[in-house]
């Protein structure tokens, strides 16, 4: 009998193929089958394509739409000046930290506005998406599927259920609010879903009938070294505000658990929320994807973005031989360790 699982994926640009590659390798397990996906940003650029894939030709095609649609950003970032320096690819950095465009955006954007910088709002991902995604598939589909953004005027996450997937949503998403104009839904406008969800877990524990969770964590929660450059600051205050929902929701989703094994609790209490014991399981990359400097998340490189992919792949294979016969049996991430102090 297949495991059931649901799928939470965390967003960071370019390092979002390090997901595909973790999906790429999962969907070749013919004993799992996915219930639900939640995403952010590249999280839910990874969602919608593997969804749309599995709705519309299963596990098969849903890797080959994954390929596809990363290929893709490859080929369009081919026109970008965002390009690695010649000294960078001869000492095989991934690197856009020294590319004079790169230097001369972080300036910029440090006076202008996406709305001065970009006044047409162009954005080349949004017709990747549509080429790669049938939204109304999705929507149809017994996968279900959740994104979260960023309420610009009230500053809350906004999730986007199911039967709302669009490819507005999507990119409302992973509207980095240096980079592009904010998405207005409804009248409303939206920035990155990762400062308030990166992923959405709550989705999935309340909406979603299998008990195991996968997380594909891309940003990593601890570093050992302090940062001192300029660069490294900002990347590190990042990581901490994309990941603080991360850890909020995993410290409520262990309380829970506690209160209900404890006897507490029953599944069903709580107002309309409703409490269960999930198992809870995580696949990262953060031992190699921490080594990269942030810049790195901007790099769609075709050999970086396959570098990243089979870093994931490998990442799942090691997962699978440890922990498969996990699933379905009990959590392997341990969250006592993960939220000590």
């Amino acid at each position: 009998m297949a495991k059931a699982i649901s799928l939470a994926l965390q967003g960071g640009g370019a390092h979002g193929a390090f997901t595909w590659g973790v999906l790429d390798r999962l969907l070749q397990e013919d004993s799992i089958t996915i219930s639900g996906i939640s995403g952010t940003s590249a999280g839910a650029m990874n969602a919608v394509v593997l969804a749309s894939g599995l709705a519309k030709g299963g596990p098969e095609a849903a890797r080959a739409a994954l390929e596809q649609f990363w290929r893709d950003v490859s080929r369009d970032g081919r026109m970008s000046p965002l390009q690695r320096t010649a000294f960078d690819r001869l000492f095989g950095s991934w690197s856009l930290a020294q590319n004079p465009a790169y230097l001369a955006f972080e300036v910029a954007s440090r006076f202008l506005s996406p709305y001065d910088l970009n006044p047409l709002n162009i954005n080349p991902l949004r017709d990747i998406l549509t080429a790669h995604v049938d939204f109304e598939a999705i929507r149809a589909s017994d996968v279900k599927v959740f994104i979260s953004a960023t309420n610009v005027r009230t500053g809350r996450a906004r999730i986007f259920g199911h039967e709302e997937m669009t490819a507005e949503a999507v990119m409302a998403s992973a509207c980095l609010p240096q980079l592009f104009q904010a998405v207005e839904i409804d009248g409303v406008p939206y920035w990155d879903g990762g400062y308030m969800g990166n992923p959405p877990l709550f989705p999935l524990y309340e909406k979603v009938e299998a008990e195991d969770l996968l997380l594909v964590q891309i940003n990593p929660i601890l570093r050992e070294e302090t940062p001192r450059t300029a660069a490294e600051i900002q990347n590190r205050i990042n990581e901490i505000t994309f990941n603080a929902s991360l850890l909020a929701q995993l410290r409520m989703i262990q309380r829970g658990t506690e209160l209900i094994e404890q006897g507490l609790l029953s599944r069903w209490t709580l107002k309309d929320h409703r409490l269960r014991r999930m198992r809870l399981h995580r696949i990262g990359g953060e031992d190699e994807l921490a080594k990269m400097d942030v810049s790195s998340k901007m790099n769609p490189e075709w050999a970086f973005l396959k570098h990243l992919h089979d870093i994931g792949r490998q990442s799942a294979e090691t997962f699978l031989a440890a922990h498969f016969d996990d699933i379905g049996t009990r959590s392997t991430l341990d969250l006592k360790l993960e939220l000590e102090d």
